[in-house]
């Protein structure tokens, strides 16, 4: 992406709660018509996806997925905040 792109946010962003915890997903564009998935706790850690998905649709598909399968836990880093 460049410096001079403006980030397009989706409209499916979100945040998602489960077992008494949350997590906020960003989806954005990277600026070659791609999508980034962006998922922040509540200490502000965030977890990005490395591949970059087809649609925002995809992207969110992917994120329930994940939360299902390993747990809202999987996402959640700890309390002094970071990339993890």
């Amino acid at each position: 992406m460049s410096e001079n792109s403006e980030i397009k946010m989706s409209p499916l962003c979100r945040t998602i709660e489960k077992d008494g915890k949350s997590v906020r997903v960003d989806i954005y564009q990277d600026g070659d018509g791609s999508w980034v998935l962006e998922v922040f706790d509540q200490f502000n850690n965030s977890t990005i996806w490395e591949d970059a998905f087809e649609s925002d649709a995809d992207a969110l598909f992917e994120i329930e997925a994940t939360i299902k399968e390993e747990g809202i836990d999987c996402l959640i880093g700890p309390v002094d905040g970071g990339v993890v």
